[in-house]
């Protein structure tokens, strides 16, 4: 509505207040152009044909007198060839021509004007006529002549008042039109807003279903979308940190249980006993160890689980990454009677993080070390197929029962830490979510009493 009546206001002035006054400006100037160009043609033998021509066209009176103000040549918008006698004419010359128009009644102002002008031309005007003329050579003239230039002004008086009228029902009727038209926008347009701003309301909740219309602005479809994708990331979010408060609570606690429960029993019992001081003091390092372990873990997955965040991804020579995280197993669970079993193939490559690979395969072979059986022995291998990199770790122990094996990637699934035999929970999902941003798939087999096999498979470069 502000916009109609801003262009209508404009319109307004325009065609009613400033027209009288712009259509006047343009006329005195196309004035001095016709007489300029008069000018420059005078000398030419065609320049009363050019005369009759151009005062036609621009609706305009021309005279041609010499200094004396006798009229050489006159015309108008109406008729042509009116022209006086020259001064080495003979005296019946002129009667071979119509009778040339009278002088205005300006024209001795005019000339007077235009003889006390150093420059040769001059103008006047009044509320009605604008005149301007200048000193000029004309043909077959031998002395200078005087061009006299007028028109008329004011002449848009009627058609003024017959724009107001029009103007005044275009304005009504565009500002009912627009009053309707923004109605319905602001109507059409509100909807989808405040049901936007209903669902901005609810990110993150569970009751988040606002109906959506769906079609009206592709900008605010996109909006629809956004909103949607970032209430499943806030849903994601809580449900993680309900996970974290519900699942970890329990393993920080315990570790911190003893731990104070046995700073206070060497400070309270054991501190004079050197050798009971020592196991005890043992136990709090183990402990402590095992807490450092559960916040990093923490720590590692919930940088994982910041999808915004992009990993670099190069070129990884997956079977020296793998091979290095089996030689430092090696050499720190070989003393133990541990024995890691390679089929490694050489050469194969993948585009991926080489850090975060590392650590799947080091969580997979940490995981396979907790739980080997009796004989130690843990299989690492690495073979192409069909496109694929696959990696597997196996173990000879215990194995995993069926039903616990649907949610062995699952995180904080605190069953697959048999006999409490894991840290956190969370080593698998680390896994899983290194492989998910590599766009691989895990799998797990077991059999109870047999063993049990993990495999990692990722796309070769």
């Amino acid at each position: 509505m502000f916009f109609a009546v801003v262009i209508f206001t404009v319109l307004w002035l325009l065609q009613t207040v400033f027209l009288q006054e712009f259509y006047n400006g343009m006329i005195i100037r196309n004035t001095v152009k016709v007489a300029d160009r008069i000018a420059s043609e005078s000398q030419s033998s065609g320049i009363t044909s050019y005369i009759d021509d151009i005062s036609r066209k621009n609706s305009i009176l021309v005279f041609v007198t010499d200094t004396d103000g006798n009229i050489i040549y006159s015309s108008d918008e109406y008729k042509k060839g009116h022209r006086g006698r020259l001064r080495n004419e003979p005296t019946d010359f002129k009667n071979e021509y119509h009778q040339y128009r009278e002088l205005p009644e300006n024209y001795s102002e005019f000339l007077s004007a235009v003889k006390a002008s150093g420059s040769g031309e001059a103008e006047l005007q009044s509320d009605d006529v604008y005149v301007y003329g200048k000193l000029i050579d004309f043909y077959g003239s031998d002395e200078k002549a005087v061009l006299y230039v007028g028109t008329t002004l004011n002449a848009v008086g009627s058609t003024a008042r017959i724009i107001r009228i029009q103007l005044m029902w275009v304005t009504l009727l565009s500002i009912v039109i627009a009053f309707v038209l923004a109605l319905f926008m602001s109507k059409s347009f509100s909807k989808p807003v405040s049901q936007l701003n209903e669902k901005a309301h609810k990110l993150g909740e569970n009751d988040d279903d606002v109906d959506f219309c769906k079609g009206f602005c592709t900008e605010l479809d996109e909006l629809n979308k956004n909103l949607d994708t970032t209430s499943e990331k806030l849903k994601k979010s809580k449900e993680f940190q309900n996970e974290l408060l519900a699942n970890v609570s329990h393993d920080l606690r315990t570790p911190l249980t003893m731990i104070k429960g046995y700073a206070e029993m060497i400070r309270d019992i054991s501190r004079e006993d050197e050798k009971q001081c020592a196991e005890d003091v043992a136990v709090i390092v183990e402990e402590t160890d095992r807490l450092t372990a559960l916040v990093n873990e923490i720590l590692e997955y919930s940088e994982l689980q910041m999808y915004d965040s992009e990993n670099v991804m190069n070129d990884v020579d997956l079977s020296e990454t793998v091979s290095s995280v089996a030689d430092s197993f090696g050499n720190l669970y070989s003393k133990d009677g541990y024995v890691f079993e390679r089929n490694i193939a050489d050469g194969v490559h993948i585009k991926g993080n080489v850090s975060r690979l590392q650590r799947a395969v080091y969580n997979l072979l940490d995981n396979a070390v907790r739980h080997a059986g009796e004989d130690k022995w843990v299989g690492i291998s690495l073979k192409p197929d069909k496109g694929k990199a696959i990696i597997e770790i196996s173990d000879h122990g215990s194995g995993i029962a069926p039903d616990e094996l649907e949610h062995i990637w699952d995180r904080y699934y605190t069953k697959r830490q048999r006999n409490g035999k894991g840290v956190s929970g969370l080593g698998l999902a680390i896994v899983k979510q290194i492989v998910s941003q590599h766009n691989g798939v895990c799998n797990a087999g077991s059999e109870i009493g047999t063993g049990s096999v993990f495999s990692i498979g990722l796309n070769v470069k």
